[in-house]
């Protein structure tokens, strides 16, 4: 069975068991299925109705086309009510940033298991939706990256929870330098939990519909893990090494100390290794204010439960849109496409301590923030 509305398909698959799986599809591949907030709409009332299903006993999350699952959020709405409002918290970005947090956090606390393929593109948003799934599949195409410092944000959907509990130093290094991940990078880091190729999902969907569903969560959760990882077994077993597995010393004394230091290190970093050389000019040249939130933010620690990260990220991400260079940042890369942002400060050094600090503290008091109920 399909319904469909253009930006989502949702569709359920039959199993033999009698149970049905239940499958949304982004749908707007021309935008490499970044999702608007009609899609963040449509996918949290479709996954309440399926939660409450009986007869749904897990869920894939996927991409329509082959260049992306998501390449994350289109924000145009917001820039254009930011620029109109300076200085002020927009009714478009609390709405946007909201009800994308509240689906991030639905998929993460979900019952049931959610599987999501994460072939081609997965950025910024598109990470947000994977990071709660349960099954978090990478493929061959897989191309991860948090590339917010280059629009003037912050890897933001959790990734103040997320990061900051990767290896070593390697969160800090993927938010200031937008890093490309692969398959064995993301595994390594945990973003990927599965391997498998992309030519092995019509395989998987058929072997799926093979298996003994129940109405219990947790053994279906337990199926699925099997099935995955019998399918995987082979690319798995031929996954190379990857380079932030193979260079994590190097990448955790690149980016140790203070930000200015790391900044130092980094502009006196001899470029010539070609892994390196394009993470480090992106860094270079992303929103000096974004450095410094991403800093920050990876000074946050592991304290904070997903639900408070959402309600801190949910402030820092309306006040970049106030008062940080978010709208700069969306005008040069998606609006204008000039490429060329005028940052409200050229440097970290000329960022007075107080717009941090502003940034960094909710708008809301606490019993009126729009996510006080997220537990």
């Amino acid at each position: 069975m399909t319904h469909s509305t253009n930006s989502v398909i949702f569709q359920t698959l039959g199993t033999v068991s009698g149970k049905q799986i239940g499958v949304m599809t982004l749908n707007m591949e021309k935008a490499l299925n970044a999702i608007n907030l009609e899609m963040v709409q449509l996918m949290f009332a479709q996954l309440k109705l399926w939660q409450s299903d009986d007869d749904i006993a897990l869920i894939l999350l996927d991409g329509a086309g082959e260049k992306a699952f998501c390449a994350g959020g289109d924000v145009r709405s917001i820039y254009h009510a930011s620029i109109k409002a300076p200085g002020e918290v927009t009714e478009q970005a609390t709405e946007f940033f909201e009800q994308e947090y509240r689906l991030d956090h639905l998929i993460d606390t979900y019952d049931k298991p959610v599987l999501v393929w994460g072939n081609g593109i997965v950025m910024g948003g598109g990470l947000g939706l994977m990071m709660g799934a349960s099954h978090r599949v990478v493929t061959e195409n897989s191309r991860i990256a948090m590339p917010e410092v280059t629009i003037g944000l912050y890897p933001d959907v959790g990734g103040s929870y997320f990061l900051n509990r990767m290896p070593g130093k390697l969160g800090l290094f993927l938010g200031l330098t937008a890093y490309n991940m692969n398959a064995a990078d993301s595994k390594f880091v945990g973003i990927g939990n599965h391997y498998l190729n992309h030519d092995d999902k019509q395989a998987l969907l058929d072997n799926l519909a093979t298996l003994s569903w129940s109405s219990e969560a947790a053994m279906n959760h337990q199926l699925l893990t099997d099935e995955l990882n019998r399918c995987g077994e082979q690319g798995t077993a031929n996954l190379q090494t990857g380079l932030l597995e193979s260079h994590r010393d190097q990448i955790n004394r690149l980016v140790s100390g203070s930000l200015s230091e790391i900044l130092q290190r980094v502009t006196e970093t001899d470029c010539s290794e070609p892994w390196l050389e394009r993470p480090i000019k992106t860094m270079l040249s992303g929103s000096p204010i974004s450095l410094q939130l991403i800093y920050q933010q990876a000074q946050l620690g592991t304290d904070m439960s997903l639900a408070e990260v959402f309600r801190f990220e949910l402030g820092l991400s309306v006040n970049c849109c106030a008062v940080g260079d978010f709208s700069e940042g969306v005008r040069a890369l998606l609006i204008d496409k000039d490429r060329s942002p005028k940052w409200l400060h050229q440097e970290v050094k000329d960022i007075p301590e107080a717009l941090i600090g502003k940034m960094m503290s909710s708008p809301w008091q606490q019993e009126s923030h729009p996510l006080s109920n997220l537990v």
